[in-house]
């Protein structure tokens, strides 16, 4: 295919009414983040020459244009390294020299914690006194040379954007401004038609809704749900799906095993995996210096003087298969969540990780359909994991890199995750009357059903099907949540405290309230935009 023309100022639609503020290089400037989407591009095939990327900003129209060329100079451009321009709303920017505009925006309601510190910025100075808070919305830009426009809108879907949760515009420059004001969520108690439904009905149910549960686990349900004589809530069937996910309950790993040695001719029967093996070994050394081990959000182990080390690994495969700088990024900070609900708190100080991807060198041919390429994956778990690590200001210590063909379809992603606290706060404990207070981000769509997601093999379709499954972590807003909350345990204002991690308040709440129970509210939940269902708000991760 001969590549197509630049689109003209007629051939872009107009930018919807609000200013806009774009963001490049300089041109002696090293680019690393063109070149990087140019390989990402070419790799999967797409007859491109070269790649130049920035970022933009979308800002109110009532704002004067005085007022935007002084917050391009003040905070978003540095004039050394970077070159701006200010577009007028309803004005179309000036069209490159050579090459296709790609610009990618987040959808309407989609956290966006870049343009939520550019606000926070803003409203706290240079507006400090405006009748209404600035709202700002971000989007990345890639002018790309050499392309056809119909292959690179395809090939940019699947290596740039995330079409779930971004818009993607191609040659186009229509990108939309402003927030939901409403939404359509189903609010109150939703009944869940289960007890009429046939086996078929029943398998269908867990598919269609990405529950994760087997026809036997669904027929427990259904049987429970008899007895009671009435239908499931959503929020109660998600609850369910989200404790009893492979991701939450371990199945597979505390089953029960047959180990057949073919060659001796024995069968050796694991009852508990993990209760016979590695639990049982470390009840059986029963070594002094284990504090917490089996029964929090990570272990603790004794270090010197009156102090403990926390240490917590956990994998995120499916995500980091299906967005891998997002799935690893959210898993190191899954686990750094985790460090900060063992016991009272302790202070995550390193970060570490472990890759297992396919041969790097994977002709193109061999890839089955609907994987990424295991140098895309690479490169994407690598700075997920270390970007998100240096956002917070915990260094990556150490890690380790693996090949083998059998993680083409499914990577390997470990990430761990060390703390240190004092051993007065190894413990916690819930009492009747105590209050279930949330601390950090408003609650959103993306991240909803991420233990179930994590629980289910992957297919050729997951990376469409399934994206929405990975939540966008957001590592500033953790610093502060970091900070905060290790002042508030100093000071002794709580007693016990866990994360919401992949079932969200469903397992943090059922956690915290094991032995009391809990009355939560979900009308009194923070959330991101209007329209979240009410079993959306239980069970999302993104926070």
């Amino acid at each position: 295919m001969t590549p197509t023309a630049n689109p003209t100022a007629t051939q872009a639609k107009s930018q919807a009414a609000a200013w806009r503020v774009e963001v490049f290089k300089r041109a002696a400037i090293h680019d690393p983040e063109g070149e990087h989407a140019l390989a990402e591009l070419t790799e999967l095939g797409l007859a491109a020459t070269a790649c130049r990327a920035g970022h933009g900003y979308l800002f109110p129209p009532g704002l004067s244009a005085e007022d935007v060329e002084r917050i391009t100079a003040d905070v978003l451009c540095d004039p050394v390294l970077e070159q701006s321009a200010v577009v007028a709303p309803g004005e179309a920017p000036e069209p490159p020299a050579a090459g296709i505009r790609v610009l990618i925006a987040r959808k309407p309601g989609v956290m966006d914690p870049v343009a939520e510190s550019v606000e926070r910025l803003l409203n706290k100075t240079l507006f400090q006194d405006a009748a209404e808070p600035i709202e700002v919305q971000t989007f990345r830009i890639y002018e790309v040379t050499g392309a056809d426009a119909d292959e690179l809108e395809r090939t940019a879907a699947r290596c740039l954007a995330n079409t779930t949760i971004e818009h993607l515009r191609v040659g186009r420059e229509d990108l939309p401004f402003g927030k939901p004001k409403s939404g359509g969520g189903v609010r109150g108690r939703v009944e869940v038609p289960l007890l009429g439904l046939d086996d078929a009905g029943l398998e269908k149910l867990s598919v269609d809704g990405c529950l994760s549960l087997t026809l036997l686990e669904m027929q427990s349900i259904q049987s429970f749900y008899e007895d009671l004589g009435r239908e499931p809530s959503a929020c109660e069937l998600e609850t369910l799906a989200q404790t009893w996910s492979e991701h939450c309950k371990h199945k597979t790993f505390a089953g029960d095993i047959e180990f057949t040695d073919e060659d001796a001719g024995t069968v050796e029967r694991f009852d508990n995996l993990l209760k016979s093996t590695i639990a049982r070994a470390t009840h059986e050394i029963d070594a002094p210096w284990c504090v917490s081990v089996f029964h929090d959000n990570a272990g603790i182990i004794e270090f010197d003087k009156g102090w403990d080390i926390s240490f917590k690994v956990e994998t995120h495969n499916h995500p980091s298969a299906i967005d891998p700088y997002g799935g690893a990024g959210t898993g190191i900070g899954g686990v750094i969540r985790d460090i900060l609900g063992v016991g009272l708190g302790a202070r995550p100080i390193a970060n570490t990780n472990a890759f297992f991807v396919g041969p790097p060198d994977l002709a193109p041919e061999d890839l089955p359909k609907g994987c990424m390429h295991p140098r895309r994956i690479l490169r994407g778990v690598v700075a997920g994991v270390r970007d998100y690590g240096n956002r917070m200001g915990i260094p990556t210590v150490s890690g380790g890199l693996w090949f083998d063909e059998r993680y083409i379809g499914n990577p390997l992603v470990y990430a761990g995750t060390v703390g240190l606290a004092k051993r007065e706060f190894a413990d916690k404990q819930v009492h009747p009357g105590d209050l279930v207070v949330t601390m950090g981000g408003a609650v959103g769509r993306d991240g909803i059903h991420g233990a179930t997601f994590s629980s289910i093999e992957l297919s050729e379709e997951s990376e469409e099907d399934s994206a929405a499954s990975v939540q966008i972590g957001n590592p500033i807003e953790e610093k502060r949540v970091l900070d905060a909350m290790l002042q508030a345990r100093d000071l002794g204002l709580f007693r016990a405290v866990t994360d919401c991690g992949a079932g969200g308040l469903s397992s943090a709440v059922g956690e915290m309230g094991e032995e009391c129970g809990v009355d939560v509210d979900l009308a009194e939940v923070p959330l991101k935009y209007p329209g979240l269902a009410s079993h959306e708000i239980w069970i999302s991760e993104a926070q």
